[in-house]
């Protein structure tokens, strides 16, 4: 049995077509050690390769191939003095991005997969180091086995990496002060499980989901109330391969055969307290009632006649048994004042931001933010945007401001200023701009990592995405969607898994790290830590003399910007680590 093994950092991202040539070019005696604390994770990537196909196993199950006799491969993980289930290994399965080439993405759930000769099985291995372990060195060991039908096992290599544990204890991820947020698009889940809109299956579902962001240290909830505020992203615009991408509104709206108005707000408060039992306290984002997206020639205009906005609510009229949508502002208007009760009475008033996406006229939203205003006064806001012309207006009533990378990177001085002017935070975010950094198929996966470097390094408090499941109709077999408006991987950080568990992705993994190294780089500075030290060993990372060549018409490509050596980071971190442990800091 001919297997080729070696491992690989967690930034490795194989990528498998016409562009790549087939063999195994990774150095089979490559040695890795990582550093972390307690409280902490770590993680490599095992590549095994065959000339001849094979089936690769993660756990001790019985597998066999349809189609015959072939090699099966089994990997089998521990730690040596860590307790068992401290260690993982799941299987990486490729997607194809926009060029057609097949690259890393998914952590898979499944025990075994078939894998064509001439081609790299990659499988994720990750330790997660418990509050209560014992500062050291620890070597996991990663033993490779093989054998054909009914031959016994035979060893075909063991494999090892470092971990030095410091003295030192983690946050916990709902105590991170990094503010991330990953939008919730709720209905598609539903969708894709075939499940109910808000039905009790359906919460037990976007209870997993939930789970996941809260793993990353999430800070939002997202809640959608009103029919498709984002118009269904622009995929009537697509007339090759559209994707049901809608959003519903999660209250019921009924008028009475009295002609009285009824809200039924269970849904909404029942995901709400979902997503504070996992932790996710900090922030409810109101999502559709202001800046709705409007695309007229597809027929998603607005419904009210006397309203200057696309809202659209639904509801059951009780009299004529159908189902119509509000036409007239007095109407919202109530809807809006019992939304706003709603929040008072369960204690969540100060939480709410009624956001908007990307609005680009900057009159017409003060008139429909006046509007609000003056139906819900107690509500406060929160805008997307992408030029700080919008933030310098100071509109009364927006307390937090996410301006996009491009924006912060054309007017840095200026955005700096603004950000000492608000009154309350300021992240940013990525979308299907810029290109990079990013977090598509296609990106580096450092650049996942990045991301929460680059918010440390502009001041800002955090990031914000507006995908995590906006899945197109078959994710796990085409996640490519509307190209090239939308690179692969824009639209999600997860995938529908079996048993409505979430399918993670390396993607999720490095954003996780860099959330982490975000927390350790945020602690030194708290303790007293020297910023211009600290900013003068980013420079390993940063690339850039000025940030402005961040911006896309620098014409920079990543490798000009910043680095692509996964041990730059290590270094960086480990190195502080050991001077907050020396100092008793953390």
């Amino acid at each position: 049995m001919n297997i080729s093994l070696a491992l690989e950092d967690a930034s490795y991202k194989y990528v498998h077509g016409v562009l790549n040539k087939p063999g195994f070019p990774a150095d089979e005696h490559k040695q890795i050690s990582l550093v972390c604390g307690r409280n902490d994770r770590a993680a490599v990537q095992l590549l095994v390769y065959s000339e001849q196909e094979m089936l690769v196993s993660v756990n001790e199950d019985t597998c066999f191939y349809e189609r015959g006799a072939i090699d099966i491969v089994r990997v089998n993980v521990d730690v040596p003095g860590l307790q068992e289930g401290s260690i993982t290994a799941n299987l990486i399965g490729l997607v194809e991005d926009d060029d057609r080439q097949l690259k890393s993405d998914i952590i898979l759930q499944q025990p075994f997969i078939h894998v064509d000769g001439r081609r790299i099985q990659p499988v994720w291995i990750e330790v997660v180091i418990d509050k209560d372990v014992k500062p050291g060195l620890y070597t996991p060991q990663i033993t490779v086995l093989g054998h054909r039908m009914f031959e016994d096992e035979e060893l075909i290599r063991q494999l090892t990496f470092e971990i030095q544990v410091m003295n030192t204890t983690l946050s916990d991820a709902q105590n991170y002060s990094f503010n991330l947020n990953l939008w919730q698009h709720n209905s598609n889940i539903a969708r894709k499980y075939d499940v109910d809109l808000w039905s009790d299956e359906h919460f037990a579902i976007m209870d997993n989901y939930v789970a996941s962001l809260a793993n990353l240290g999430q800070k939002a909830l997202s809640v959608i109330v009103s029919e498709i505020p984002w118009s269904g992203q622009f995929s009537s615009y697509d007339r090759i391969d559209p994707a049901n991408m809608f959003e519903y509104n999660i209250v019921k709206a009924n008028l009475l055969a009295n002609g009285e108005w009824s809200f039924d707000f269970n849904a909404l408060n029942r995901y709400i307290e979902l997503g504070m039992k996992h932790g996710i306290t900090q922030e409810i984002e109101v999502f559709g009632l202001i800046n709705i997206w409007v695309i007229e020639d597809a027929g998603f205009g607005g419904v009210m006649e006397d309203y200057n906005d696309a809202v659209r609510i639904r509801y059951w009229d009780e009299s004529s048994n159908t189902f119509k949508y509000m036409k007239h502002k007095q109407d919202f208007a109530k809807y809006v004042q019992a939304l706003e009760q709603n929040f008072i009475q369960q204690g969540w008033i100060d939480k709410v931001r009624v956001t908007a996406d990307e609005p680009a006229d900057i009159e017409l939203y003060t008139a429909r933010l006046d509007e609000l205003k003056q139906m819900a006064p107690s509500f406060k806001y929160k805008a997307a945007m992408n030029h700080a012309s919008f933030i310098e207006q100071k509109i009364e009533g927006i307390v937090d401001y996410v301006p996009v990378l491009d924006c912060i990177t054309s007017e840095y001085q200026k955005i700096q200023q603004l950000k000492n002017e608000i009154k309350g935070s300021m992240t940013y975010y990525v979308c299907c701009v810029p290109e990079l950094p990013n977090t598509f198929i296609s990106s580096h996966l450092l650049e996942s990592r990045l991301i929460p470097w680059l918010a440390f390094h502009m001041n800002m408090d955090g990031f914000l995405r507006w995908n995590y499941t906006v899945w197109p109709n078959d994710p796990l077999n085409k996640i490519t969607y509307h190209y090239p408006i939308f690179s692969a991987g824009d639209t999600n950080f997860v995938y529908p898994g079996r048993n409505g568990q979430p399918m993670l992705t390396l993607r999720y993994k490095l954003l996780q790290k860099g959330i982490r190294d975000y927390e350790i780089l945020n602690s030194y500075i708290k303790q007293g830590g020297d910023r211009e030290k600290l900013e003068q060993q980013m420079k390993k990372i940063f690339l850039w003399q000025s940030i402005d060549e961040l911006h896309p018409s620098a014409r920079k490509n990543r490798e000009e910007l910043f680095s692509l050596l996964n041990t730059d980071y290590e270094e960086i971190i480990t190195e502080i680590l050991t001077e907050l442990v020396e100092e008793g800091s953390l």
